[in-house]
């Protein structure tokens, strides 16, 4: 009973006019999508968003901190300039020597007396160094203070906004037992606070290396200091995308930098927040004074520091609910205004398609000029297009099956005609040679013989295939043929093993290489010209050498020749009736493929060697292998 009940309303679905069918079909298809992703859309986007948020966070963490690992790379790079500026390295050796002479003249350099031209010597020694000091303040944007001492603590800085260390002599004696066992290499110090000497308290980090001469012996100390300022911009930036709180530390806990600066150069190790930064990057929750918060972190592989974010979830979750509702009201405008465009579309399309199948019934019954006439830019009115496209390539095809049917005939006649003119042209030659040696001229008899080898070889065998022993013997005809015409003007050297003999391969492939090569290659100042063939054979593949040491070509004739051989154009044939080695190229790539053929190397003078590839298939490694 309820089967037939089913039966009976599928029944009247079926007997539905198309317009009816087509709003049914609108109204399920538009308002149930809809309305499970409003209710879906909520849900999964409170779920997700925080997973977006993570990522993108990460992301963006990642970039800044890919921006400082930059700024302190340049960093590093300075402080290695002291290695390349010998100005520098050789005022540090006098400086150096100086105050060895006073420690074993007076004791402690500071209380040695100082000579006349002790005051030259030093003033000479600062201006020398700071000098260059100025000069790579100048090139790194933010390095705002850069310090160099000599072996014996002396210092000597240059700084932007003036603000240098009061505690200067404690800060090298720092560096300098931290340093004492590098070898060079530059190491980076977290943000530590010192007193300028403008009486303010600053904050900065600093990259400090060993500076050695030319044997690798220290002489001297290179401090790169740079301002938490640089710092500062990137994390705002950074606070204000994602509407969180930053910190960044080094890898003994002590803090680089914080967004509300009160935890600068402290030591947060012991802090739940920081035992819970562990591995490369990640995110957690906890509770901080009653307020949830979600904690997104990412370390650099380079310094080793932690930035971590730290984002109000009440912040986080305050666009899910902005979200929910935009979505609810957007769906709802959208199921309204389908519903509205389906009722329109469904009288819509039913009347174009009426249209169609009366067109239709036109063409079954062989009208093929009627055309569908196409109003709006929809479905409809491209299956419309199409439908014009159909007729219209249907009536091209049956004028192209004219023309086939006209150039076949044309074709026959053809074939018919060339089946005549070799024979001909043989039986001519053949005269001519046989009249040549009644006359005793047995030379012109031989040219005669060849020229008919030659010819009977091009115009037989219409498929086009020969084998490599027919294809070299011929090469060899057309070479004495020439030195009939040039007396012991050309020398051919052929180095393709016998087991190529059956190889399979078109004819005219060799000759038009070597025609070039005689005609185009000749150099007069030679008494003769060597030509050779030689055999390169891999595993999949055979490399034709065929080279001359004729008089080759410059480099822009021989970039044309190239760029000419790959252009995909049809060969043209030349004014002489050779069939060039444009047309050698094309045969080759629609017989072997697009992966072969052939390339040409030549210099100015020193000849040239045309390189064609073919392949070495399956087939043909067995019979080489018989």
């Amino acid at each position: 009973m309820k089967g037939k009940r089913i039966f009976g309303w599928w029944s009247v679905i079926g007997d539905m006019s198309m317009e009816r069918k087509l709003l049914l079909v609108f109204l399920i298809i538009i308002t149930l999508p809809l309305t499970f992703i409003s209710v879906f859309t909520y849900k999964s986007y409170s779920e997700s968003i925080q997973g977006n948020t993570i990522a993108y966070s990460e992301k963006l963490i990642d970039q800044m901190m890919d921006g400082v690992d930059d700024y302190i790379e340049d960093m590093k790079r300075i402080s290695s300039m002291p290695a390349y500026v010998n100005d520098i390295k050789q005022n540090l050796i006098r400086s150096n020597h100086y105050h060895e002479q006073k420690e074993i003249m007076g004791g402690e350099s500071g209380s040695a007396t100082l000579l006349p031209g002790d005051f030259d010597l030093l003033l000479s020694i600062q201006r020398g160094i700071e000098g260059n000091i100025s000069f790579i303040n100048n090139i790194k944007r933010g390095a705002n203070t850069v310090y160099i001492f000599d072996a014996h603590g002396n210092g000597y800085y240059s700084a932007k906004d003036g603000g240098v260390r009061l505690d200067l002599d404690q800060s090298y004696k720092y560096w300098s037992q931290q340093t004492k066992d590098s070898s060079g290499e530059a190491l980076l110090f977290g943000t530590q606070s010192f007193t300028s000497n403008l009486q303010s308290t600053r904050y900065a980090f600093t990259v400090v290396r060993k500076i050695v001469d030319g044997l690798l012996n220290p002489i001297g100390l290179i401090a790169v200091e740079a301002n938490i300022s640089n710092l500062e911009n990137r994390v705002t930036e950074l606070d204000k995308v994602t509407h969180g709180k930053s910190l960044i530390v080094d890898e003994m806990g002590m803090v680089v930098y914080d967004s509300g600066k009160k935890l600068l150069a402290t030591d947060v190790s012991d802090s739940e927040l920081f035992k819970r930064v562990d591995g490369k990057s990640g995110s957690f929750y906890d509770t901080v004074n009653g307020k949830d918060f979600l904690n997104i972190y990412s370390s650099s592989s380079k310094t080793n520091w932690k930035a971590i974010i730290s984002i109000p979830v009440d912040v986080l979750m305050r666009d899910v609910k902005v979200t929910r509702n935009t979505t609810l009201a957007a769906t709802l405008s959208i199921i309204v205004l389908a519903l509205i465009i389906s009722i329109i579309l469904s009288f819509a399309l039913t009347k174009s398609l009426s249209q169609m199948i009366q067109l239709m019934k036109k063409v079954q019954g062989g009208d093929l000029d009627v055309m569908f006439r196409v109003r709006r830019r929809d479905e409809i009115g491209l299956l419309g297009h199409q439908f014009n496209r159909m007729l219209a390539r249907i009536r091209q095809l049956i004028q192209d099956i004219y023309r086939i049917e006209e150039q076949k005939k044309e074709a026959e006649l053809h074939a018919l005609q060339s089946q005549i003119n070799p024979h001909f042209i043989y039986n001519t030659l053949e005269s001519i040679r046989m009249t040549a040696e009644l006359n005793d001229d047995i030379e012109a008899a031989d040219m005669i013989s060849i020229l008919g080898k030659l010819l009977r070889y091009s115009t037989s065998d219409l498929s086009g295939k020969t084998t490599m022993k027919q294809e070299l013997g011929y090469v060899r005809n057309y070479v004495e043929l020439l030195n009939c015409r040039y007396p012991n003007r050309f020398v051919l050297e052929i180095d393709v093993p016998k087991e190529l003999d059956n190889y399979s391969i078109i004819k005219l492939v060799f000759q038009p290489i070597i025609e070039n090569a005689a005609y185009h290659g000749l150099d007069d100042n030679k008494p003769q010209m060597h030509l050779s063939i030689r055999c390169e054979m891999t595993e999949q593949m055979l490399f034709f050498h065929i080279k001359d040491d004729g008089c080759g070509m410059d480099k822009i004739t021989l970039e044309r020749l190239n760029d000419g051989l790959q252009k995909e154009s049809p060969p043209k044939k030349s004014i002489n009736g050779g069939i060039g080695m444009k047309n050698i190229q094309q045969r080759v790539r629609l017989h072997y493929g697009a992966a072969f053929g052939i390339e040409v190397y030549s210099e100015l003078g020193q000849g040239t060697d045309v390189i064609l590839s073919l392949p070495l298939l399956e087939p043909e490694m067995i019979r080489l292998s018989d």
